[in-house]
């Protein structure tokens, strides 16, 4: 029971990567019909009503300071808003598979972060697995640079961009479960969406993207898939991830990220119906090597 008990959070992560995953080509499909904005406010207040419901018809809203409710709103403002717009950019021009290769680097920066903050240790042998991932960059600019005869910077710039704010994010969102234990991953996410949907609404004062009338303008079967992506990639997969993070060890959590590569491959590989690039292929392969190093030095 105990050693459950311990694996818990880490099942729970598993778990949200392939919810992740499957919302990924929801996000891609949508993002590239009109904007990251347009999705990433849809998927956000989804979740933001998911969640309010959950907490309601269970143990209701905890009491939290202010201070404490604002660490989970910078959270959300910073990873869900800002760093999500990143991540769903990248997701447009490097596909899903690809840009979730380049979160390798998200148990890195965590890593850091959780041993500055939390007294978390970080071994130096990751230093390996670092260059392991830097070789995966190389790989897809490489792909591109044949493909087309540039270098794909931007998608690259992008998906970096999203996984660190991300990680700040876990690590913001980890200091406010410490400050109060009785706040549930239920309640985080909430106050989490909060945020997002703020910043979303401050950019659509100086940037309007047709929220409403986009998805009015959606068929049955569309608005269907984008209400179910953000289900599947924003409310169970934030629901599972952020209880485990409550008390799982942060960069050994982080480093499960290898899961949603495997499960976005293959996922995207389905949605294309069309066998991943040998140039993905290779890159995994460096993957793999540098989170062997990341996991276990």
């Amino acid at each position: 029971m105990v050693e459950f008990q311990s694996m818990k959070p880490y099942i729970f992560a598993l778990c949200a990567n392939l919810s992740f995953a499957i919302g990924s080509m929801f996000f891609t499909h949508y993002a590239r019909r009109f904007s990251s904005l347009w999705i990433n406010t849809y998927k956000a207040l989804i979740a933001a009503f998911c969640f309010s419901l959950v907490i309601l018809f269970t143990s209701g809203f905890h009491t939290i300071s202010l201070f404490n409710f604002s660490i989970f709103f910078i959270s959300g403002l910073i990873a869900l808003g800002i760093g999500d717009i990143f991540l769903v950019k990248a997701f447009e021009k490097l596909g899903p598979a690809r840009t979730m290769v380049i979160f390798g680097f998200h148990p890195v920066i965590v890593g850091i972060i959780s041993y500055l903050y939390f007294d978390q240790v970080v071994s130096p042998g990751k230093l390996i697995g670092i260059i392991f991932f830097i070789i995966c960059l190389f790989t897809f600019s490489l792909e591109h640079f044949r493909s087309s005869g540039k270098w794909e910077i931007a998608g690259l710039v992008f998906a970096f961009a999203g996984m660190s704010l991300d990680a700040i994010g876990v690590n913001i969102t980890r200091y406010g479960f410490n400050l109060n234990s009785e706040i549930t991953a239920f309640e985080g996410n909430f106050y989490r969406c909060l945020g997002a949907l703020f910043i979303y609404w401050v950019i659509s004062l100086y940037k309007p993207f047709e929220f409403i009338s986009g998805f009015k303008g959606l068929a049955f079967k569309s608005r269907s898939f984008v209400i179910f992506g953000s289900l599947m990639g924003t409310f169970l997969s934030l629901a599972l991830y952020l209880e485990a993070i409550k008390t799982a060890h942060l960069a050994s959590l982080s480093a499960i990220a290898i899961t949603s590569v495997i499960f976005t491959s293959l996922f995207e590989s389905i949605w294309d119906k069309k066998l991943p690039s040998k140039y993905l292929m290779i890159s995994f392969i460096f993957f793999l090597v540098g989170m062997y190093f990341i996991i276990f030095f």
